[in-house]
């Protein structure tokens, strides 16, 4: 996956397109992100022992195909995400755009 925790994204479909925020944690498998501030949806919680009940807000995944990275070198522009093998025999992440590293 080429999204990674701590990234920020753009969400480019879906009931909340045009939001932007860091990506909170990535679920490969799935391919699903996680976005703080995005999709954020209601849970009726019963009360437990230690743990009162009520109505909280979790953060629900978002497919990974509805996200686009902001990139900093290109203006906070939405870019694809490419590879590079670098001298040192490294895969390193670079903006499609601009062609600098991320």
């Amino acid at each position: 996956m080429k999204i990674k925790k701590g990234d920020t994204v753009l969400v480019i479909g879906g009931k909340n397109r045009g939001k932007t925020g860091k990506v909170v944690s990535v679920d490969s498998v799935k391919r699903t992100l996680k976005i703080a501030g995005v999709n954020i949806m209601k849970r009726h919680l019963k009360a437990r022992r230690n743990q009162p009940g009520g109505i909280t807000e979790i953060i629900s995944p978002l497919p990974s195909s509805k996200v686009m990275y902001l990139c900093t070198h290109c203006g906070n522009q939405p870019v694809r995400i490419g590879y590079k093998i670098s001298a040192a025999n490294t895969k390193e992440r670079i903006c499609k755009i601009c062609k600098s590293t991320i």
